[in-house]
């Protein structure tokens, strides 16, 4: 049998949305031994440029050279596609891909098509994510390109100390009680399904309350990662055992 792709991880947008996402991947393997895991090539860079220095408040270096490095160091280790755990910095996007040879599998397209996919009649969805996502609107032509519409938070002062917090001092059940209400408001405002599109509320999203379907760009794009890195397993077969847990 044929080993899967190995794939390259553009991390430390934070540190512990790295892991995560590692994890998650692993979770979502069907594997049955060490041998049958998808190798991650990780380069956890957490002296990344702000983007939101970058992007809101228009004061910090460009974040996008220092990930086009990283993309080159990644596909000269190996790395067969790259992924990045951090929805706003799929800004930077066009610099990653041009700099390299190998695609990025982008957390941007697989939360939309992963709500497609599901079925659901949904349109409006509520976007939880950094102001920086609104701003530069990467959300918008993959959204609308499904027939679905963003929604954002009115009170991103809140979005943003949430984030910030989150960052600073880890997961509590106070943060995940902020994060759902910041989802309520949404829902008031007519989402018809919530999406985490920040990696740190991500790290809350195994304890979001919504009376709406929920989705979590981490866990779509772990999905998508997993289904490109096991293309190249004999006969489309994958390993025994089965993916452990859910992603």
């Amino acid at each position: 049998m044929s080993t899967p792709r190995p794939i390259g991880i553009l991390g430390g947008m934070g540190p512990e949305a790295t892991v995560l996402m590692m994890q998650r991947i692993i979770s979502c393997t069907p594997a049955a031994r060490d041998q049958d895991h998808i190798q991650l090539l990780v380069n956890s860079n957490p002296q990344v440029p702000s983007r939101i220095e970058h992007l809101i408040r228009g004061t910090g270096p460009d974040p996008a050279p220092v990930l086009a490095g990283m993309a080159q160091q990644l596909e000269a280790m190996g790395a067969r596609a790259l992924v990045m755990p951090c929805n706003t910095a799929h800004f930077y996007a066009p610099a990653i891909t041009a700099a390299c040879g190998i695609p990025l599998i982008s957390m941007i397209e697989a939360v939309p098509e992963a709500i497609k996919a599901s079925g659901l009649p949904v349109r409006k969805a509520g976007i939880l994510a950094s102001p920086a996502v609104r701003i530069t609107g990467i959300y918008e032509a993959p959204a609308r390109a499904r027939g679905l519409e963003p929604l954002y938070c009115g009170d991103e002062d809140e979005v943003l100390d949430l984030i910030q917090t989150i960052k600073a001092e880890g997961v509590t059940d106070l943060y995940r009680r902020r994060l759902g209400a910041l989802a309520a408001g949404l829902q008031a405002e007519g989402a018809e399904c919530i999406v985490t599109a920040c990696t740190e509320f991500s790290l809350l999203f195994d304890g979001l309350e919504a009376d709406v379907p929920a989705f979590d760009a981490l866990n779509e794009t772990c999905r998508a990662v997993v289904g490109f890195a096991m293309q190249d397993v004999r006969h489309g077969e994958t390993p025994g055992g089965g993916a452990r847990g859910a992603c």
